[in-house]
């Protein structure tokens, strides 16, 4: 990968970006909290050739999440459980919502 290359994925949501240290700085938590959302499987970081985790802005903003509930009283395990549950719940809404539109593009006088 060229310098080129590593610019243009800067702006990437799922690039892996940003090492364990600083992914903890900028989340304002510790490397231990970064390692229990891994273990609870909420988010897996990627390893660098030398096997260091790294995250992508997209994991900051799940890890983000997690610590926001954490902050309030509920238990690490049950925070990451919380966050699947939204993002399966977004998910299913997605999906139904394509299907209405595409029930109600293939019937458009069953809609008014």
């Amino acid at each position: 990968m060229t310098a080129d290359d590593s610019f243009g994925r800067l702006d990437d949501d799922d690039y892996p970006a940003y090492t364990m240290g600083r992914a903890a700085e900028m989340l304002g938590t510790t490397q231990g909290f970064l390692r229990a959302i891994g273990k609870a499987r909420l988010i897996t970081p990627l390893r660098s050739e030398g096997g260091h985790r790294r995250y992508s802005r997209y994991q900051l903003r799940i890890a983000a999440r997690a610590r926001e509930l954490v902050d309030q009283g509920t238990p690490i395990e049950a925070a990451c459980r919380i966050i699947i549950l939204e993002d399966q719940l977004g998910e299913a809404q997605r999906i139904n919502a394509e299907y209405r539109r595409a029930a109600e593009s293939a019937n458009p006088t069953a809609a008014a």
